[in-house]
């Protein structure tokens, strides 16, 4: 049954609903915490401890933030399969190009492609900057994420690199809150309206919240 259900294009299109709401709540509450460095270095650093130390004694040292960490990576798994097989499929359906092309869709959703693929190589690029240290600038420094943060954002390609992916982050939720709902049953003529207010919201509500840190380094706020 279950294969039966992921076979099909609906049962591709809920996978990819489910988990992108799953990632959205995740980037909720990360904006949250970003926001944080704001109150300084020891605050900063000690919700990072923190993070690691949630559910002790009954769950071990990191086993939470482990957890998490493995529904965000089967999330994210589960999201760009369901993406790429609907992509193939509609490429099979619709072989040949339309003679004439109509640009009604919008931005958002004629980029969801390719704002996936930054992405994805963003998710790797920031794991191995702020997680790893492997490619972090001006010395990566184990349990002070404070002091790692504005390393990062105090050199040029840091800031950029940073900036287009979280703009491609507002894009993909502008039009993907959107669908996700669609395809989970939620719209309704009366109700598209405010699902889309909803998805513009929670865009431009993120993106600002993930790009003021960058900014507060950049002129200063925090150092």
């Amino acid at each position: 049954m279950a294969r039966t259900v992921w076979d099909s294009t609906v049962g591709k299109k809920t996978v990819m609903a489910v988990s992108g709401l799953i990632m959205l709540l995740y980037l909720v509450v990360h904006m949250i915490g970003n926001l944080k460095i704001f109150f300084g270095a020891g605050e900063f650093n000690h919700y990072a401890h923190w993070l690691r130390t949630v559910g002790e004694p009954f769950m071990h040292y990191e086993w939470t933030l482990w957890l998490v960490r493995i529904v965000l990576v089967v999330a994210v798994v589960a999201h760009a399969v369901s993406a790429y097989q609907l992509s193939r499929r509609d490429i099979k359906a619709r072989p040949r190009k339309y003679v004439h092309s109509k640009p009604r869709a919008s931005y958002a959703t004629r980029t969801m492609r390719w704002g996936g693929i930054i992405l994805g190589l963003f998710i790797v690029w920031h794991i191995l900057d702020l997680t790893t240290g492997h490619v972090h600038s001006g010395g990566f420094q184990s349990g002070r994420p404070y002091e790692n943060v504005v390393d990062t954002f105090s050199t040029w390609y840091g800031n950029l690199i940073y900036i287009v992916a979280m703009l491609a982050v507002g894009l993909h939720i502008r039009h993907g809150f959107w669908s996700a709902a669609q395809t989970l049953g939620a719209g309704s003529r009366t109700r598209d309206r405010a699902l889309k207010a909803t998805a513009n919201a929670l865009a431009l509500l993120l993106t600002a919240g993930f790009l003021a840190v960058p900014v507060a380094v950049m002129t200063g706020v925090v150092s």
